[in-house]
């Protein structure tokens, strides 16, 4: 059985996207919970058996899966004929993980010390900046329309998450831009919204 306990608009939305994306929606059962918010509203909630109170969380039969990235491995992993992720053996399966792993060690940590305004010579070293974040990211989408080719994935999913719910930390390029805009003009985005929507109401 899978469980994902989720606070609607927080980072784990962008799991009920995938959800959505894979076609899995009445294969999880979606548990919301409160979480602390940044304007100081929310806080820890009892139910949710994340032990820092964070979302998202899934658990699969007992066992406890958190991070956005190793969330949407494991599910991605899990439902493979989706074609959403890629699979062990597939050519590009390396530059899948990559993609996952680079959001959590480099794009949000760049992304939180500018929200914070800090800047430090070992963050730069430790986890570069965001010229390096949009470098890397014009670099591929100069080649292929999404991270991974010609259709979205996945990576995508997770790499454009940050500036959809941080529209301020959307660098200044065009070709950025643009494919944020084709990822949001995908009928999973409203889906997604639309459900956030609906469980605040319930």
């Amino acid at each position: 059985m899978l469980t994902l306990y989720h606070a609607p608009y927080s980072r784990s939305s962008r799991i009920i996207r995938l959800i959505m994306e894979l076609g899995i929606l009445d294969q999880v059962d979606i548990r919301i919970v409160s979480v602390a918010r940044n304007d100081g509203s929310g806080g820890a909630d009892p139910a949710n058996p994340h032990p820092e109170g964070k979302v998202p969380l899934l658990v699969h039969d007992g066992v406890e899966i958190w991070e956005s990235n190793a969330i949407m491995l494991y599910l991605t992993d899990m439902f493979p004929t989706s074609g959403f992720g890629r699979s062990v053996g597939q050519a590009d399966r390396g530059s899948y993980l990559g993609w996952l792993a680079w959001y959590g060690n480099v794009v949000e940590p760049v992304i939180v010390l500018q929200a914070a305004e800090l800047s430090h010579p070992i963050f730069d070293i430790t986890f570069r900046g965001m010229p390096e974040v949009v470098a890397r990211l014009t670099t591929q989408l100069e080649k292929t329309p999404f991270l991974l080719g010609d259709a979205f994935s996945a990576a995508d999913l997770l790499l454009v998450s940050p500036f959809v719910w941080a529209p301020q930390a959307t660098p200044d390029a065009q070709i950025i831009r643009d494919w944020i805009a084709r990822c949001q003009a995908l009928p999973s985005a409203q889906a997604a919204a639309d459900y956030d929507q609906a469980a605040l109401k319930a």
